[in-house]
């Protein structure tokens, strides 16, 4: 849903892009920035008990990897150096990056174990159906209610009421929230490849 957002704020992303060249930075040293914050992240959540201030830093630097994720495309397209490897490794990292934050709220005992699951499946099966569908030849960008963009902004609306009110219900009421909405997703698209599929008389039987 927020993907055309996305895309504007993308657009606005031009000089920052242009600074980060200049000090060397290439679209693969974005992105493995951006999974290294999405690694402190979720040391933060895990170390909620110690202070809950601790949620607002997880949630700045859960931002600030979604800002990578942003910026490299804008770099890569900006300087040419869009490659096959280079879009395989930025999705292989966001993965990774959803996969820790999730697991860092869950040993933290920030959501119900099984919400958490259902979330962090739910996340990971958003992104395949992607992948097995765009390699059908089924556009898929745009396509669901809870891509990554709203799942950060769901993530960091919890964790920002956390830190300031029942940090465990808080956060648990968001995970619940994302594990609905991602496996909608996961449905969603599902059924928009079934669709596609069947108008092309590609579906056997």
């Amino acid at each position: 849903m927020l993907t055309k957002l996305k895309k504007k704020v993308q657009a606005m992303l031009t000089t920052e892009a242009r600074a980060a060249h200049r000090i060397g930075l290439t679209p693969n040293k974005v992105s493995t920035i951006g999974i290294t914050l999405a690694f402190l992240s979720a040391l933060a959540y895990a170390a909620w008990q110690t202070h809950t201030l601790y949620l607002l830093l997880a949630t700045f630097l859960l931002l600030l990897s979604g800002f990578c994720d942003a910026l490299d495309g804008v770099l890569a397209r900006l300087y040419h150096e869009t490659t096959p490897f280079g879009g395989f490794l930025d999705s292989l990292l966001d993965r990774y990056a959803d996969a820790v934050v999730y697991a860092g709220i869950i040993v933290s005992e920030l959501c119900n174990v099984t919400w958490g699951l259902t979330a962090l499946i739910g996340s990971l099966l958003v992104s395949y159906s992607r992948a097995r569908a765009e390699a059908a030849g089924i556009k898929m960008e745009s396509m669901g209610i809870a891509e990554r963009a709203e799942r950060i902004i769901i993530l960091a609306t919890a964790s920002i009421i956390g830190t300031f009110w029942q940090p465990q219900t808080a956060m648990n009421t968001g995970i619940i929230l994302l594990a609905i909405l991602s496996n909608l997703t996961v449905l969603q698209r599902a059924l928009h490849v079934y669709s596609k599929l069947k108008k092309n008389n590609e579906l056997k039987g």
